[in-house]
Order: structure tokens, then C-alpha cells, then sequence
């Protein structure tokens, strides 16, 4: 599978392959991972970790450690008999957002902190059954891997949509700015380093990325904007890579994709970035070309 830019060839999908092995953060084995302690009385924290339960039915949390900076502390999010999602969480005691998006059902939250031996221990544990208000609630969050609060480029998504009198309007506006505005880098998709998340801003002052920094800028933006969007990573083409999905309501068209009206669509800023092929535009209109393995 090939990327046309500005008149020249390249091979794209095995760039983006790279981050097979370094965009995750860890994943703890289920043997390298303790048994969990009993639940405390309060239900929503401990001496070490404490969660904040004020957006859960929207299928919102936020943790903080509070054990001591010493530690490596991660934070897992499971729902029953799906897969683990494990994020950094860091060990200053400041609050971090994560986003539940495997959709309603039994989770188990929980934090661990990693011990001498490299092995991740529970200190802290909440069952939860979420029933979610709104399915799209989770994805219009501002969290660890789509932080878009405060930033540079929700100020300019607003800035560029302003006039936007529809959901396809705005995301088709912003879906152009971002495809045409980044240049693919080859040299980070080969140095990037274990546990990359993009930081929105940085990607704007750059100007350039690799297709998770397209994926993670496009998805801050809409989100920003009001517009329901996942941060979507699996496989392409038989190569590891980023894509999102966008919920319009009121349908429209973007890179002579149709946007279905009440319902998401794929998009893919990376391969439609520059001059794509019509290769490249005929297999970024085949959802199947897509195997999804995580939302964000």
C-alpha cells in the first residue's frame, strides 16, 4: 500500500508500522500482575489511589496516586471479557482523564504500582457496571491520549469553524486543515520512543507526524467542537496504524467520504494527507481494509 505525496511515492504503512511496538503503553501479562487486595470501605479511594467518580455515567474517570513518587503507577480499565487498556498515571498526585470505550457492560478499574521485581501490583480496585447516558459521551472528552482543554488547537478549531452552520460542515473543515496541513515524518515513525502521546500543540508547532499525531489532532479538534470522535488503532493494510471515527448529525461529505447521518464514519487524515492515489482513496473508503484493536 502506497502513499502519494506531492508528486513522489512512498511506502507508508510500513512507517506507521513501527508503532506496533512502542505507541501502547504497558500492558502488564496476566502473570505479572498480583492479585488484587480487598476493597477498602470507601469505595472511591484510598491512602494510595483515590478515583473521582463525578462523570462515570458518562463513562468518564479520573484517578490520582497519592502513595509516593517513588513508584511506577499504571492505570488498567477492563470491561468483562474484553481487553485490558493500560495508561501512565502519574505519581505527583495530579488528576488524570480517562475515557471508558468499549461501550456499557462490567469494568474493573483499577491502579497498580510496579514493585522491585517489575511486577504491577493492585492498590486500589472499583467494580463498576456502566450504563452509559449517552453512547457518545466518552468520546467528547478531554483525556490522557485526546487532551484538547486549554490547548492551541481547540482555540484555532474554533477559530477555523466559527462560521460552520453543520456537523459535516465542521468536520470536513477541520479534516482538510489537518490532512493539509502535516507532513508525514519517516525519521519519528523510525525513532519514535516507547510510550508516545501526542501532545496537540507540539504537533501543530511542528507541522509534521507520523499517523497517530494526525489521528490524535484531528480527534482534539472535533471533540472540541462538540463533535463525537474515536481515537482508533489496530491494523491497516497488514500494518499497525491510527485512524478515527467521526459522528456527524446531520450527515455530509469529507474527502468524497459520505458521512452517515446519525451514526460514525472512518476517516483517515494520514492516508488522505497531500495527494493520495486513487489507490490509497479507494481502500480508505473500505471499512474492512480496518481491523480495530483499541479506542481511545
Amino acid at each position: 500500500m502506497t502513499q502519494q505525496k506531492g508528486g513522489g511515492r512512498r511506502l507508508l504503512l510500513p512507517a506507521v508500522l513501527v508503532l506496533a511496538a512502542v505507541l501502547f503503553l504497558f500492558r502488564p501479562a496476566g502473570g505479572d500482575v498480583e492479585p488484587t487486595p480487598a476493597l477498602t470501605p470507601d469505595p472511591y479511594g484510598n491512602s494510595q489511589a483515590q478515583l473521582d467518580p463525578a462523570r462515570l455515567a458518562e463513562g468518564v474517570v479520573s484517578f490520582r496516586y497519592t502513595g509516593g513518587e517513588e513508584k511506577r503507577v499504571k492505570v488498567q480499565v477492563t470491561r468483562a471479557g474484553g481487553r485490558d487498556y493500560n495508561y501512565d498515571l502519574a505519581n505527583d498526585g495530579s488528576w488524570e482523564t480517562y475515557s471508558l470505550t468499549d461501550g456499557e457492560g462490567d469494568y474493573t478499574l483499577r491502579v497498580l504500582t510496579q514493585k522491585e521485581n517489575g511486577r504491577y501490583t493492585p492498590v486500589y480496585t472499583l467494580e463498576y457496571a456502566l450504563a452509559l447516558t449517552d453512547p457518545k459521551a466518552p468520546f467528547l472528552a478531554s483525556t490522557q491520549f485526546v487532551r484538547y482543554e486549554g490547548t492551541g488547537a481547540a482555540a484555532l478549531a474554533e477559530e477555523l469553524t466559527e462560521e460552520a452552520q453543520s456537523d459535516g460542515e465542521v468536520i470536513g473543515i477541520l479534516f482538510d486543515h489537518v490532512a493539509g496541513s502535516l507532513t508525514y515524518d519517516e525519521t519519528q515513525a523510525e525513532t519514535v520512543e516507547r510510550g508516545y502521546v501526542p501532545h496537540v500543540d507540539e504537533v501543530l508547532e511542528r507541522g509534521e507526524g507520523i499517523c497517530v499525531d494526525y489521528a490524535t489532532l484531528l480527534c482534539a479538534m472535533a471533540r472540541s467542537r462538540g463533535i463525537p470522535c474515536k481515537l482508533v488503532m489496530g491494523d491497516a493494510g497488514g500494518s499497525y496504524h491510527a485512524w478515527v471515527e467521526v459522528w456527524s448529525g446531520d450527515g455530509g461529505t469529507v474527502a468524497d467520504i459520505p458521512l452517515k447521518e446519525g451514526g460514525w464514519t472512518l476517516l483517515d487524515p494520514t492516508f488522505l494527507s497531500g495527494e493520495p492515489s486513487e489507490e490509497v482513496r479507494e481502500f480508505v473508503r473500505e471499512p474492512g481494509n480496518y481491523q480495530v484493536k483499541y479506542v481511545y
